[in-house]
Formats: C-alpha cells, sequence, structure tokens
C-alpha cells in the first residue's frame, strides 16, 4: 500500500509531527553510538518513503522550493555565527577553498566520471562536470552539525576555517550548478558555452557580493536606530532582510545565497543587537528545524530500489572524490601557506562532508528535465550517505590520529545573563580553600579592579553579592570583567 503525501490532507499535520518526533528522538541514537543526525534524518525519511513504508512524495518542483528556503535559513544562521574577528587569520585559506578549491574538485571529479562513464552511460562531458559541480561542495549543515554537535576543538585555528569555507562554498557550488544546466539546456557548445559561463559567474559573483554587502550596511544603520521590544522581532526583522538580499540580487542575475551570507557576516559582526545570545539561540532552532524537514523531505524523495543500478559508479565517484580530488584540491588551495602542518592540511581534506546541500541542487537538472537527471540524482543520493557515514562518523578519530583537537576549557556560566558586548565579558569561578585563606567574606578576596561580583550561586539558590557575605568553598561567582572608575 503506497500512501500518497498531499499537502492539503487533514491528516498531514499528525503525518508530519510524528516524522519530527521521530528524527528528534533518532539524534539520541546518533549521539550514543557516533553516527551523524543529519545521516539518520535521511536514512528515516527513505525507511518510511515510497520504498519502506509506502509513503510516495515525488514532487521535485516543491522540494527544490522548500530545500532553497531551508538553505537560505541555514546560510544565513551560519553567517550570523561567523565570527571576522576569529576567521581573519584564515580568511584568505577559507575564500580560497571555497571558490578555487571547489572548481578544482568539481574539475577533477568531472574527468574522473568521463573516464569511468564514457563507455557505458554515454554521459556528456558537460554532464559529467554539472554532476561534479553538484557535489563539489562541503555541506554546511553537515560540517556545522558535526563540528559543533562532537564538541570537537581543533589547533592551528582549523574550525573557523572550516565553518568559513563550508558557509561560503555552497554559493559557488550552486553557481556552477545553474550555469552547467542552463549550457546544457540551451545546447550551447564550445567556446560559445565557455565564454557564457565565465560571464554568468563573474556577474553572480560580483552582483551577490554587492547587494549582500549593500544591504548589509544599509540593514545595521537600520537595526542600531530601531529598537524593537522583543528579540524574537529583531530575528525576523533580520531574517527578512537577508531574504530581501537574495530575492534582489536574484532578480538582478546575481548568486542570491552569497548575498544572503554576505548579509549575514555584516549583521553578526558589525551590529550592535543588544539580545544577541537571544537572537542566535532563536536561529539555532530554526536551522535545526530547517535541516530535519530537509533532511525527510529529501529522504522521502529518495528511491533505494532505483539506485542499486548506479551504486558502484557511485561509491567509485565518492572515493575519488575523498582521496584525491578533494585533497588536491585542498593542498593545491593552501600551498602559499606555508604556516599550516601538512596534519592540518590533510585534516581539511577529510573534512569534504556532502548533505542536503549537494541533494538539493541535483534536484535542479530533475527540474530542467535533463535525460541523465535521475541517474545523477541517485548517484548524489549515494554519495552523500557515503560520506556522512565514512567521514562524519569519523572526524573525530581523524583529529585525534593527527593530533589537532583539545579539550576546551569548560564553558562559563552565567545563568542566562547577558550584558552588551562593550560593558565587558561575563566569566565565572568556583570558590576554593584557597581562595578563603586570607578572609572569608567577598570583601576579602581583594578583586582586581575592573572586577565585580554580579550573582553567587550556592547549591540551588541565587544570593545578590554584598561586601560582607560570608563565601564557602565551591560557591560560584558570576563576575563582570571590564573598564574600572576608581
Amino acid at each position: 500500500m503506497i500512501l500518497t503525501v498531499n499537502l492539503l490532507s487533514d491528516n498531514l499535520l499528525l503525518l508530519a509531527s510524528l516524522l519530527v518526533i521521530a528524527a528528534v528522538l533518532v539524534t539520541k541514537v546518533g549521539t550514543r553510538f557516533g553516527v551523524p543526525a543529519l545521516l539518520l534524518f535521511l536514512l528515516l525519511g527513505m525507511g518510511v518513503g515510497e520504498d519502506g513504508l509506502g509513503l510516495s512524495f515525488d514532487n521535485y518542483e516543491l522540494a527544490e522550493s522548500i530545500g532553497h528556503f531551508a538553505m537560505v535559513i541555514i546560510l544565513f544562521s551560519a553567517g550570523l555565527e561567523t565570527s571576522m574577528r576569529e576567521t581573519k587569520p584564515v580568511f584568505r585559506q577559507g575564500v580560497l577553498l571555497s571558490s578555487l578549491g571547489v572548481f578544482l574538485t568539481a574539475l577533477l571529479t568531472g574527468l574522473f566520471i568521463w573516464l569511468i562513464t564514457r563507455k557505458t552511460a554515454g554521459l556528456p562531458l558537460l554532464g559529467c562536470f554539472l554532476l561534479a559541480s553538484v557535489m563539489g561542495s562541503t555541506d554546511s549543515a553537515s560540517v556545522f552539525s558535526v563540528l559543533r554537535s562532537k564538541r570537537l576543538h581543533l589547533r592551528e585555528n582549523l574550525a573557523s576555517m572550516l565553518e568559513l569555507e563550508s558557509g561560503s562554498n555552497d554559493p559557488m557550488a550552486y553557481a556552477l550548478t545553474i550555469i552547467l544546466v542552463s549550457i546544457l539546456s540551451s545546447q550551447a557548445r564550445g567556446w560559445e558555452a565557455l565564454g557564457s559561463g565565465f560571464s554568468i559567474l563573474l556577474l553572480q559573483v560580483i552582483v551577490g557580493l554587492a547587494i549582500g554587502i549593500a544591504v548589509g550596511h544599509a540593514a545595521q544603520w537600520m537595526l542600531e536606530r530601531i529598537k524593537l521590544a522583543s528579540f524574537a522581532l529583531t530575528s525576523i526583522l533580520m531574517l527578512g532582510v537577508g531574504c530581501f538580499a537574495s530575492g534582489l540580487a536574484t532578480l538582478l542575475y546575481g548568486n542570491g545565497l552569497l548575498a544572503l551570507y554576505c548579509t549575514a557576516i555584516i549583521l553578526g559582526n558589525k551590529a550592535k543587537l543588544t539580545q544577541r545570545k537571544d537572537i542566535l539561540h532563536f536561529f539555532d532552532g530554526f536551522t535545526w528545524l530547517m535541516q530535519l524537514v530537509m533532511f525527510l523531505m529529501l529522504g522521502l524523495l529518495a528511491r533505494p530500489s532505483q539506485m542499486l543500478p548506479v551504486l558502484l559508479p557511485a561509491i567509485l565517484i565518492g572515493l575519488f572524490m575523498m582521496l584525491v580530488a578533494r585533497p588536491a584540491g585542498v593542498f593545491a588551495c593552501l600551498l602559499p601557506f606555508k604556516g599550516l602542518s601538512t596534519r592540518a592540511k590533510t585534516f581539511v581534506s577529510w573534512v569534504g562532508l556532502k548533505g542536503a546541500g549537494p541533494i538539493l541542487f541535483a534536484l535542479c537538472p530533475v527540474v530542467a528535465g535533463l535525460p541523465y537527471a535521475t541517474e545523477m540524482f541517485n548517484i548524489v543520493y549515494i554519495i552523500t550517505l557515503f560520506s556522512l557515514l565514512v567521514q562524519g562518523g569519523t572526524l573525530v578519530r581523524a583529529a585525534d590520529i593527527l593530533h589537532l583537537s583539545y579539550d576546551e576549557d569548560p564553558v562559563a556560566e552565567t545563568f542566562g545573563m547577558e550584558i552588551p558586548e562593550e560593558m565587558g565579558m561575563l566569566r565565572d569561578h568556583i570558590v576554593t580553600e584557597e581562595d578563603l585563606a586570607g578572609g572569608a567574606t567577598l570583601r576579602d578576596l581583594n578583586l582586581p579592579h575592573g572586577i565585580r561580583v554580579m550573582m553567587v550561586r550556592r547549591d540551588d539558590r541565587f544570593l545578590v553579592p554584598h561586601g560582607s557575605m560570608p563565601l564557602e568553598p565551591g560557591d560560584r561567582l558570576v563576575i563582570i570583567m571590564g573598564d574600572s572608575d576608581d
């Protein structure tokens, strides 16, 4: 029995709620066994799909629209959390990886696909490059999810480089995909096709950057003068601005995702947001929802029975990308940077995670009606599952083997309190016996100038501090560090 998904059905809410609840619960399984949660979302979608429990969903146009909106949310959230102060030392490396790195990976992979399929599949050379371009980028949702869920802390500023690369290389892969789909649909060939593709790519990058920077600074000016009562309203306004930047860039033949990402980076780094932590929490929850919906939906589109004929070439292409194309692109891009060790470059090569982005981009040739689009979609799906399982499941182990991971200091417990950045920094301190050697009161601690105790937590009680307050070992102090006028 096959159950067809009807978006107007009265039972859709019940069905969607069951899928979401199941998806959230399976993340516990992933955490326990070290499997990326996003892989489990895909597998869950496949399990309830047409070849599984019989839930049929084959609206590729709708899936592309929903997936694109989800990508907008994910990229905008990634841009907001990208700290330019942290990424500045690795900015050139990240930009090279997200542009030239994607191009080199797609170029090498395209040639390999042509070599192994020219006598069997009959895929044209540009079709091979299209398939490679779809998979050329690392998926931001996958990289962010794995790095943060596993609390992987990396040396040589690798975390900032990888997050910058994964957040900024989707626009490049998407631009290459759209250009090649356009060329193949119009049957342009030779130098005409090459010139057309280059001009479109250049226009997309220039317009996308210009719109993103302009809208970002305009939005910064607006947010600093319009104080909204709720952080939720501020978050919605910021998201609206990001979507406006994306839509305007697309209207002017630019890269909407690039414009969106630039706008988010400017807002996240330049705008003075008084409720920054709440806003980031809002987008973090929204991002998880979008990732869950997108991966489940793409899982529903998959037909495992149609993947068997392309399983072997898909695995071969996946291995080539992991072991040859991605490392070659990474080492070529990072060759001028002598400060990075070979171990670091090797690890960056391994973090070529695929995810919903490549599968979403693979919908473009399907919607365009290219003759070999279904086979391409199935190949991309298999490679994504393979990448999430092999690379996503071994990132922590790889970092340990290469001696690039370390244990981070405990995060300061500030009990939800937040202050504007210009006022100082919040930190916590646990009182020890040595602290009380010179006296048992708060005044006896003789704190340096510029440090004030804001709150004392003792067991489950919160105490307002004062100078004569007696302290006990184990008390947790929330302190503010800033300028002092005495």
